[in-house]
């Protein structure tokens, strides 16, 4: 299988947000895309947990991605918790 190829004409703008910046993108990509989790995401952009949201939040507003079924999965246990109170 060959090696992915980075278009070169990112190299310049890439270089100005320092070194591993091509690594976090790629991962913060796959990231917001859902295509892997946030530990993968920063484990492949060479990051810890911390620097991996410290970054995503610097970078794009925020640092977790919640999608909807997270939300739901949420109001329903919250529900049910209730409904469960005396």
């Amino acid at each position: 299988m060959p090696s992915p190829m980075i278009n070169p004409d990112f190299a310049p703008l890439l270089e100005t947000l320092g070194q591993g910046a091509s690594n976090f993108f790629l991962a913060a990509g796959l990231y917001h895309a859902h295509k892997v989790s946030f530990a993968a995401a920063a484990a492949l952009a060479g990051l810890g947990y911390e620097e991996f949201h410290y970054q995503l939040k610097e970078h794009f507003g925020h640092g977790f991605v919640i999608t909807d079924e997270t939300v739901q999965e949420d109001l329903r246990l919250v529900e049910e918790l209730v409904g469960q109170r005396p």
